[in-house]
């Protein structure tokens, strides 16, 4: 099998080709990523040098540029992480997001058309479905809620959803969808709030923390939306969505003060800040297609997850200071410019 891995230097795509390179010695990975601010290669160094993984730098909206690639190299799954992910550009920048996230997935679904692959599998995200409120514990996202987009970023996740679902319908091209809830864990971009008030509690900074933290979100360790993807390519149904969830809510606020307590450090760090514009009250993801068809359980609940995560950031500091100060964006001339 030859697998190409969009996207793989960016958080859950580095972690997912951790996994796929380790489980599946005898397949092909090839990772694809444009190495925008978010993708960074150093995420890949315990990789990078395995005989079944081989790293291309590319644009997925290049349309030249992926016709050529697939032509040569005949993938059989082709797995999109490949997109523009955070809220706040999005609404300074959307038309980054339009490119990237529906252009470049229509470019793959043409390239993937013409060369036979044999999976086309898009990873989305459960905020195209919108929020739910906050006083309605009852409510989930299934697979068949309607998509009701609140921001920039996730209505291009879900125009490019709809374009994979066409894709499938129109001309039979094997595709499924997975949406996930928000994911932590290790290799995650400084930006992203787990990280984010990690590092800055460590060097006790004001940790900002949009209106008054109520906004609930349901965590998902990276390694579990992972193993669940494999689910998903191997043993999935063509044309079907699988949503992935981490039974974990949590409130901004918890989360924050959860780390606070992991490191020692004192909750007068926290500092309201005024809310991001359209701020999603709540997401909740109901995963028993998932769990009912394919099998899949998380493994980590939030407890012990968040203090493994925090940990492995305490253990790799090198890593995300590299980021912080920049020097992670040279690490491609470094390894690849002279070849």
């Amino acid at each position: 099998m030859k697998v190409c891995v969009t996207g793989g230097a960016g958080f859950i795509g580095g972690n997912f080709v951790h996994h796929m390179v380790r489980k599946y010695p005898e397949y092909e990975i090839l990772n694809l990523d444009l190495l925008t601010y978010a993708g960074n290669l150093e995420t890949l160094k315990p990789v990078e040098k395995e005989p079944n993984y081989r790293f291309v730098r590319g644009d997925i909206a290049d349309r030249d540029f992926i016709m050529d690639l697939f032509a040569r190299e005949r993938f059989d799954i082709v797995v999109n992480f490949a997109a523009e992910s955070h809220v706040d550009r999005s609404i300074e920048d959307p038309g980054v997001f339009v490119r990237t996230n529906v252009l470049g997935t229509q470019v793959l679904l043409d390239a993937s058309r013409e060369y036979g692959v044999k999976r086309f599998h898009q990873v989305s995200t459960d905020e195209v479905y919108g929020d739910l409120p906050l006083d309605r514990p009852d409510l989930f996202f299934r697979e068949d809620t309607p998509l009701h987009t609140s921001s920039p970023y996730s209505s291009s996740k879900a125009s490019a959803d709809l374009f994979v679902m066409a894709y499938h319908r129109t001309f039979g091209l094997p595709v499924t969808i997975s949406r996930c809830s928000n994911n932590y864990g290790p290799y995650q971009f400084p930006e992203k709030l787990i990280p984010l008030i990690l590092s800055r509690a460590l060097a006790d900074e004001k940790l900002p923390v949009y209106g008054k933290g109520e906004n609930v979100r349901d965590w998902l360790h990276v390694a579990d939306h992972c193993e669940a993807i494999d689910l998903i390519l191997h043993r999935g149904r063509e044309g079907e969505i699988y949503n992935i969830g981490g039974h974990n809510e949590r409130t901004n606020l918890e989360v924050v003060k959860t780390i606070l307590k992991v490191l020692d450090k004192p909750e007068s760090l926290i500092s309201f800040v005024t809310d991001r514009p359209g701020h999603d009250l709540r997401y909740a993801i109901d995963p028993a297609k998932i769990e009912g068809e394919l099998g899949w359980k998380p493994t980590y609940n939030f407890d012990t997850g968040i203090r493994q995560t925090v940990q492995w950031y305490l253990d790799n500091r090198d890593w995300w200071e590299n980021i912080i100060n920049g020097e992670y964006a040279g690490y491609y001339e470094k390894m690849y410019g002279n070849r």
